[in-house]
């Protein structure tokens, strides 16, 4: 028996996650550390439901008790929202949820997740036994939709019973943590620059409002119950107002007329340019970005630095 492994990627919008926790499904099934207190799984679908009854309460350690012995020491050293994201993918649910076990008329498990706003089910069929592993088929209704049908894998592995695999597929957790961690970082990247776009279109309204740039991005914050006004523009929330978002260090400068090179003599006057930089390099991002008031985004690695008009640009050129 053979097993090949799998880097399952993260999913950044909202719009594919419940495709992408059907695939990640596939390949999460971790409960936690054993410690003295804990009772072992007599059996893969003890095992697998107790995976699936901790997912749904989000509870991490039980969760990682049920992993084999790399896979556990990996998840435990994910960060914690990456921990509670893995158990949301499990059960398909976003909320901390109720489990319900009950056995179905052929006498197989049924775990049942209820939480505030939905419910999932979890039906199991006849484990398959090959010495040491085992393969429980589970078939998950989803409304509005035709039930999926996924196996597990589990290993019997000092005594107990361990989440091993999906089908072939074998569980990795320190290269989907990885995956994760790129993930996330591009993540942070992406709302950077959505960061600056964001402040670059707050700043042209002020100027219309106004006839002029504002002295700091403060006056573009949010306004008091009276009103906006040339002190409280109400263009852009609370964070950006204060220079420091998502994890990046926005910073604002008006540029002099003379300066601004882009403009020809006779229509010369002044702009504005935009910068933002990891405020932990290599943990909220690595690269830094520099758009000026043309809309021309540029960026590069940085080491946490300033982008600067040298840089290379990023994406498409402005319409």
């Amino acid at each position: 028996m053979s097993f090949r492994k799998v880097r399952i990627p993260v999913c950044r919008r909202a719009g594919r996650y419940r495709a992408l926790a059907l695939a990640v499904l596939a390949g999460i099934f971790f409960p936690a550390p054993g410690n003295a207190q804990q009772q072992p799984a007599a059996s893969p679908d003890a095992a697998l439901s107790g995976a699936l009854s901790a997912a749904c309460k989000q509870d991490a350690e039980t969760f990682a008790g049920l992993l084999t012995a790399d896979n556990a020491a990996a998840y435990r050293g994910l960060p914690g929202p990456q921990r509670t994201a893995l158990m949301k993918r499990f059960v398909l649910l976003d909320q901390a949820g109720r489990p319900l076990l009950s056995t179905s008329t052929g006498g197989h498990p049924v775990v049942r997740c209820e939480s505030p706003g939905f419910t999932t089910e979890m039906r199991f069929g006849e484990t398959r036994l090959r010495e040491n592993l085992a393969f429980v088929p589970v078939e998950i209704p989803l409304a509005g939709e035709s039930s999926r049908s996924i196996t597990f894998g589990l290993v019997r592995e000092g005594g107990n019973w361990k989440l091993l695999s999906v089908g072939l597929i074998l569980l990795d957790i320190p290269s989907m943590a990885k995956q994760w961690e790129q993930a996330d970082m591009d993540a942070r990247e992406d709302n950077a620059i959505a960061n600056l776009r964001a402040a670059a279109a707050a700043l042209e309204t002020y100027r219309r409002a106004y006839g002029d740039w504002p002295e700091s991005l403060a006056l573009l914050g949010p306004a008091p119950p009276g009103g906006v006004s040339p002190q409280a523009a109400g263009l852009v929330d609370a964070d950006l107002a204060a220079g420091s978002k998502d994890g990046y260090a926005i910073r604002y400068s008006i540029v002099p007329a003379a300066g601004n090179a882009a403009a020809d003599d006779a229509n010369k006057e002044e702009t504005f340019v935009l910068a933002a930089s990891p405020t932990e390099y290599g943990k909220t991002g690595r690269r830094s970005f520099f758009l000026d008031s043309a809309g021309i985004l540029r960026g590069a690695d940085k080491q946490g630095g300033l982008a600067t008009s040298a840089d290379p640009r990023v994406g498409p050129p402005p319409q």
